[in-house]
């Protein structure tokens, strides 16, 4: 199998490192070209590779409210066809006012009305359409941002979010490999506050809490992000690609993520020296 990734980012590497791993071929493509990548215009380049390509997958946003892979190769990817796959939001159905939102519900009503376009042109040229939700996993969580100084509180009290450790998200990709295209929402079981997430974080690194700070001090883009609160249902996910997240939940996925970087526990005796020691 030969997969080409547009947009050889956190999550997309992480899958294309997983299907290295089984034997595929991938190829990803980036802004600048960097080592290992092919740059995204050049276009002779990447028209080879979607040539011989079985598979492909986008996971580039929006840009000047169009989408640069369907804008610039979407006639390439319809003259050749095969399996497509493009990697959303869930922030395409806007806030729900904390109401729970399946693959049924509108899209197009939030803030991000480019990225709800794009995803229906995705979906509109027969894709299997993965709507993400917050993602965490090694050098990208809680953890990292606690440990930093960098997280912090808000107050927001009913305020929820959704979210999905990048393994689960990899596997629900592959899942929709021998799946049928439509649109799937990837998250865990659990939609959560962020100050609890936060929390949670802060105990398992056995430090106080971060503070609280006022929203309006926050980036116009953090604070666009907590005008909207929904919780994202995962369960067509489940019952059509045979999908469940490993991760059900951010305080397993945490855990897993310290127990990575924690020192592992002896719970044998050394084996004898083969010398004596003085």
């Amino acid at each position: 199998m030969r997969l080409l990734i547009f947009g050889l980012g956190y999550t997309a590497q992480h899958l294309a490192d997983r299907l290295r791993k089984d034997g595929w071929r991938v190829t990803g493509t980036s802004r600048d070209g960097r080592a290992g990548t092919i740059r995204f215009d050049d276009t002779d380049a990447v028209r080879r590779e979607i040539a011989v390509a079985t598979h492909v997958l986008s996971s580039v946003p929006p840009a000047n409210e169009a989408d640069p892979v369907l804008a610039t190769y979407g006639a390439d990817l319809d003259r050749l066809g095969g399996w497509r796959g493009y990697l959303s939001s869930t922030g395409v159905y806007g806030d729900a006012n904390g109401a729970w939102v399946d693959e049924t519900t509108p899209t197009g009503t939030g803030r991000r009305s480019a990225r709800a376009e794009a995803d229906a042109a995705w979906l509109a040229a027969g894709a299997h359409v993965f709507r993400l939700p917050g993602i965490y996993g090694p050098g990208r969580s809680p953890l990292d941002r606690v440990a930093s100084g960098a997280a912090h509180r808000i107050e927001a009290p009913g305020q929820v979010f959704s979210r999905c450790h990048v393994e689960d998200i990899v596997a629900g990709v592959i899942a929709g490999v021998n799946g049928p295209a439509g649109a799937y929402n990837l998250s865990d079981d659990l939609p959560a506050s962020q100050n609890d997430v936060v929390d949670f974080a802060a105990r398992l690194l056995g430090m106080a809490p971060p503070p609280f700070v006022a929203l309006e001090t926050l980036s116009p883009m953090a604070q666009g992000f907590y005008a909207e609160n929904r919780r994202v249902a995962n369960g067509k996910a489940k019952r059509v690609l045979y999908w469940s997240p490993r991760y059900p939940d951010y305080r397993a996925g945490l855990r897993a993520l310290k127990a990575m970087t924690s020192p592992p526990t002896t719970s044998a005796a050394p084996a004898p020296a083969s010398v004596d020691q003085r």
